[in-house]
């Protein structure tokens, strides 16, 4: 009863229209589902993904009209991105300068070469050169093959104090300290390359972050669908606080706190966004799961298009 690594990851933008833009056209990768947010139907909630929507390479958004995020600690403040290799990374460095996308020069950390960008409301975003794993590009992408990105890579999340966010991590959860990089702690899960890294930053002298538009919401980790009954009653078991079991129809999940009280998720990799929508037509219509349904027309007019 393993993490496999990440499953998903889930940040807020205020501007649908302008995040599906930059991240289908600018980053090239695949809506695979356009739904809602199950819990505010007002909200779209927005997955891109690699070719054929695979767990582990899905950053995901909420659209909520709120301001830019306050950034500080107690939050997840970096995502990354694989890529395969280094001509990738010259392809991108190219591309952003020509997209006029904020991005910095590429450094060598902890031991990868990594380019640090940010997307049009400031959401801090990487690109890590590890190749590990299977590549599934988007025929359909905007950017060739053999440059796209293949999925999420090490996440890292800002916490003032890791003493207890550690016991989590490590007696819960399962993770395995590895190695540690200037104020960074490096976590590793059950999968392979950095999609199974989680980075523990800690920076006790930072402010409390505040939650808004280029801030993430919360973070998901994959598990296999056959032991989401085991982690839920490992959680009850621990006594700690959860949501309990939560269908979401592509996905199972279960919902917790760290100490830092940074959000975290456990995800099923089964059944997958095919449920509802064949592999060609992933997230081309606006998609419910059955109990929203009945609500198609309501929830549809309260929605913004995505394009003009």
């Amino acid at each position: 009863m393993q993490l496999k690594g990440f499953h998903h990851l889930t940040a807020i933008t205020a501007d649908a229209p302008v995040n599906y833009k930059f991240y289908t056209q600018a980053l090239g990768l695949r809506m695979v589902k356009k739904t809602v947010n199950q819990d505010d139907t007002s909200a779209y909630h927005l997955f891109y993904a690699d070719g054929v929507g695979s767990p582990g390479t899905d950053i995901t958004f909420f659209d909520w009209p709120v301001g830019r995020e306050r950034r500080g600690t107690h939050s997840i403040c970096r995502t990354g991105f694989r890529i395969a290799d280094e001509k990738a990374l010259a392809f991108w460095e190219k591309r952003f300068a020509d997209l006029k996308v904020k991005h910095d020069a590429a450094v060598e950390r902890d031991g990868r070469i990594t380019l640090d960008f940010e997307d049009p409301e400031g959401q801090r975003l990487s690109l890590v050169v590890d190749g590990s794993g299977e590549a599934h590009p988007y025929a359909e992408s905007p950017v060739d093959a053999a440059h796209q990105i293949r999925g999420l890579g090490p996440i890292t999340i800002s916490v003032p104090d890791i003493k207890n966010t550690d016991i989590i991590l490590t007696r819960l959860m399962g993770m395995e300290p590895v190695r540690q990089f200037g104020d960074t702690h490096v976590y590793k899960m059950a999968g392979d390359g950095t999609v199974a890294e989680l980075h523990v930053k800690v920076e006790p002298k930072l402010p409390a972050a505040q939650q808004g538009a280029g801030a993430v919401h919360h973070v998901a980790f994959n598990i296999l669908y056959a032991d989401y009954d085991a982690w839920a009653e490992r959680l009850q078991a621990t006594r700690v606080p959860n949501s309990g079991p939560v269908d979401r129809f592509w996905f199972k999940s279960l919902y917790f706190r760290e100490p830092n009280g940074i959000l975290f998720e456990i995800a099923t990799d089964a059944p997958g966004f095919a449920t509802d929508e064949s592999m060609e037509n992933l997230g081309k219509t606006l998609s419910l799961p059955p109990f929203l349904e009945g609500r198609r027309e309501q929830i549809e007019k309260g929605l913004k298009p995505l394009t003009a």
